[in-house]
């Protein structure tokens, strides 16, 4: 089969005759699933020809070994509208069935080993060296009777395992490296929430764990009307931030956009937190309301503080105003705008926060410092763009929001939209009915 026939099946599986019994819905079901397996199994192998090919090219075109790999992930990214973060990992998993476990393989192209227990297999004999690693795949899916039945977390127990055996060592040496990669991170939960994690040693999240359990348990214990959970949750944020267990405003910055016509108007517009997304806002104007009245009342003892800046905004499109600079490096101001256009990287399926600041044409090729040749992204897809091949423009829209067109090495184009602000006010629709909004107009008048 040719790539046409893949599209022509992609076309007629919606038409798909669903009228049959339940007892072949059911065989229809393990069908696509196994279909779904298969293709996981091709596209791997396609990945892995796509990146020997480009570093075969990239070798006889004599460019040095540690920048053959460059870019490659993200392509692939880009054509499975997916991450670049997610891109590298279906290279590195591509690359590993393909050259490695060809077994696990070809379990997946049967449509007999899901891709994610392909996955679990391949992320845990990570550790092993090539040999080691393919006698493993032998040892487990050779057979498909071995891991038949198991769920993700057997398949996982019966991975390390035999690792374990294989090489002790390898899987010891592991464990001491992952101590290295303890990290906190945050990423949105729905309802206006949030997820802090924190990736730390056993012994260490085990005890965090503890402490504030217990802590909670002697505070449930007197009387109090809170949760277990609620209450572990605010001892987390008291203890981290070093404000009090009930605080609401723990003293750091928060960005927060939202439009005039929200905030002043009684728009039901979203707002947007940076760092987080869009939340309601009547929650955005209830944060500040609270804010502002403890800013304006100096007897409160709240350390909290309202400073109002200013974004210019088209009426029609929601498109920032741009700013000009004549720096090489983007001034604060201009890369504060950035980021507040841009909200995250700026390279299609990617959400990861902004770290570079970059001009979209380079300055090496007379690029100017503006917001409109200005992108907020990620490191690794600004290095990303360093490769050979990679171009990328912007567009210009008079009246309309920021574009990027970005061309791969392959000759793939993609267009990136930078998302609008929220819509102004009009002057002629500011109504003023309460102490909060008439605060509010003063910081406007004196911002």
């Amino acid at each position: 089969m040719d790539v046409s026939g893949v599209v022509e099946f992609l076309a007629e599986l919606p038409n798909l005759d669903r009228n049959v019994g339940d007892a072949a819905r059911i065989d229809l079901l393990r069908n696509l699933e196994e279909v779904k397996a298969a293709c996981a199994g091709v596209q791997a192998r396609v990945t892995a020809d796509l990146d020997a090919s480009i570093r075969a090219s990239r070798a006889e075109r004599d460019v040095p070994v540690s920048q053959r790999g460059r870019g490659i992930a993200n392509q692939v990214a880009l054509a499975r509208r997916d991450s670049p973060f997610r891109g590298g990992r279906h290279l590195g998993m591509a690359t590993a069935l393909v050259h490695e476990m060809p077994c696990t393989l070809a379990l997946l192209e049967r449509g007999v080993l899901s891709e994610w227990r392909a996955t679990i297999l391949v992320r845990e004999t990570a550790c092993l060296t090539r040999e080691d690693r393919t006698a493993l795949d032998h040892l487990l899916c050779a057979d498909p009777a071995t891991l038949d039945g198991l769920g993700d977390q057997a398949v996982c127990a019966r991975v390390r395992a035999a690792a374990a055996e294989v090489d002790a060592e390898a899987m010891v040496r592991r464990a001491r490296k992952a101590v290295s990669d303890r990290r906190v991170t945050s990423r949105p939960a729905p309802d206006t929430m949030a997820y802090v994690s924190d990736l730390l040693p056993v012994a260490q999240g085990v005890a965090v764990h503890a402490t504030l359990a217990r802590d909670a348990d002697s505070i449930l214990a007197a009387g109090d009307d809170r949760t277990r959970s609620q209450i572990m949750a605010d001892l987390l944020v008291s203890r981290v931030t070093g404000a009090p267990h009930t605080a609401t405003a723990p003293p750091i910055t928060v960005n927060l956009v939202i439009s005039d016509r929200a905030l002043l108007g009684g728009g039901s517009e979203p707002a947007h937190v940076q760092g987080y997304g869009p939340i309601p806002a009547a929650l955005a104007r209830h944060w500040i309301s609270e804010a502002v009245q403890a800013t304006a009342d100096p007897d409160t003892g709240d350390e909290a503080r309202v400073t109002l800046r200013r974004l210019y905004a088209n009426p029609g499109s929601g498109a920032l105003t741009a700013t000009e600079s004549q720096a090489r490096c983007f001034p604060a101001g201009l890369a504060r705008m950035i980021d507040l256009r841009d909200r995250t990287c700026r390279t299609p399926w990617c959400d990861a926060p902004i770290r570079h600041h970059d001009h979209i044409q380079p300055r090496e090729f007379d690029g100017p410092t503006t917001a409109h040749n200005g992108a907020g992204l990620c490191a690794a897809c600004n290095y990303a763009k360093q490769g050979a091949g990679w171009h990328s423009t912007p567009r210009q829209q008079p009246r309309g929001q920021h574009k990027i067109e970005i061309y791969t090495p392959t000759g793939h184009r993609y267009q990136s939209t930078a998302p609008p602000l929220p819509k102004p006010l009009l002057l002629r629709e500011v109504q003023t009915t309460s102490n909060v909004e008439r605060i509010l107009i003063d910081f406007l008048h004196t911002a």
